[in-house]
């Protein structure tokens, strides 16, 4: 089975970084898009960013101009760098991939385990 594998959150201060990174592992013939997803206590999940396999990419207003998406093909790795981080970033970041299995003519939606960010002082 397909599954994907975060790692990188933590506790880090305002202004700080962190990078995170999502590998996709089995038996996999495509991907399509990549994104990452963030939930906070009580909210709703929403979308961070998307990178399409054509390299375009889509941010959300709160994190323009300071995170960024990019991947590794050959690793089958999205990463997530977190730059200036702010107490509002803090959220359980989920990665997720469209992509299709090999043998399996259908591309599907599949999400990481979730990584905890903790941005506070």
């Amino acid at each position: 089975q397909v599954q994907l594998v975060e790692s990188g959150g933590g506790l880090v201060q305002p202004g700080g970084s962190l990078r995170l990174s999502c590998a996709a592992s089995g038996s996999i013939f495509s991907i399509n898009t990549m994104g990452w997803y963030r939930q906070a206590p009580g909210k709703q999940r929403e979308l961070v960013t998307t990178l399409t396999s054509g390299g375009i990419t889509n941010y959300a207003d709160s994190v323009k101009g300071r995170f960024t998406i990019s991947r590794d093909n050959a690793k089958n790795t999205v990463y997530l760098q977190m730059n200036t981080l702010k107490p509002e970033d803090t959220a359980v970041y989920y990665c997720k991939m469209n992509l299709r299995r090999q043998n399996w003519s259908l591309y599907y939606d599949y999400w990481g385990q979730g990584t905890q960010v903790t941005v506070s002082s």
